[in-house]
């Protein structure tokens, strides 16, 4: 399946959680979540421990109002999304950063042409060192953090582009074993 700016959509390979059915534990965990009714946080409710840290992280991550900018951390998610094959969370990671920078033809161009696209040096920076640490984490070097310093990112920046892509890393592996992705109808 390619990658897309469409919705896609995902079809898990457990059964889920009946929502009308889930241990208060369960129903808590799932108030938490990004979207308690997606079939992907209704299969990750069978380990409401898991699930019940995953959401707080997830929303520390990716919507803490210092640091890295949301839509720079919507790209590094993309990135190692494409990266890792996970078609589901790019798609929806790149509509993300669409929304965010009103920007599609960036992302359509790293689907189109590559992470090797060019860019300004900001982003180049960031494709290139999320790309390197989902790749093979000790490939992401002193370069590649000079490089992101040298287009302008702090230290707290670049600390929350290491908690996106190492989040992203997980939720991928997650994304990929538990499931499939399922096309967008066109």
């Amino acid at each position: 399946m390619k990658f897309t700016l469409q919705a896609v959509e995902w079809n898990p390979w457990l059964p889920v959680v009946d929502p009308a059915s889930a241990t208060p534990e369960q129903a808590a965990a799932l108030d938490k979540s990004p979207s308690a009714t997606s079939p992907y946080f209704l299969t990750l409710a069978h380990d409401v421990a898991s699930l019940d840290q995953r959401s707080p992280l997830f929303h520390s991550v990716m919507y803490a109002p210092r640091g890295l900018p949301r839509a720079e951390r919507e790209l590094a998610t993309v990135v190692t999304s494409v990266v890792n094959g996970c078609v589901y969370c790019s798609s929806v990671h790149a509509r993300r950063f669409a929304e965010l920078t009103k920007q599609p033809e960036v992302i359509a161009r790293l689907y189109e042409e590559g992470l090797g696209t060019p860019l300004d040096a900001r982003r180049r920076a960031i494709v290139d060192f999320a790309a390197a640490l989902t790749q093979v984490p000790p490939a992401a070097t002193q370069e590649h953090l000079a490089a992101l310093r040298s287009a302008g990112l702090g230290d707290l920046e670049i600390l929350d582009l290491i908690h996106a892509v190492a989040m992203f890393a997980n939720a991928n592996r997650l994304m990929q074993t538990l499931g499939e992705p399922v096309p967008p109808v066109t």
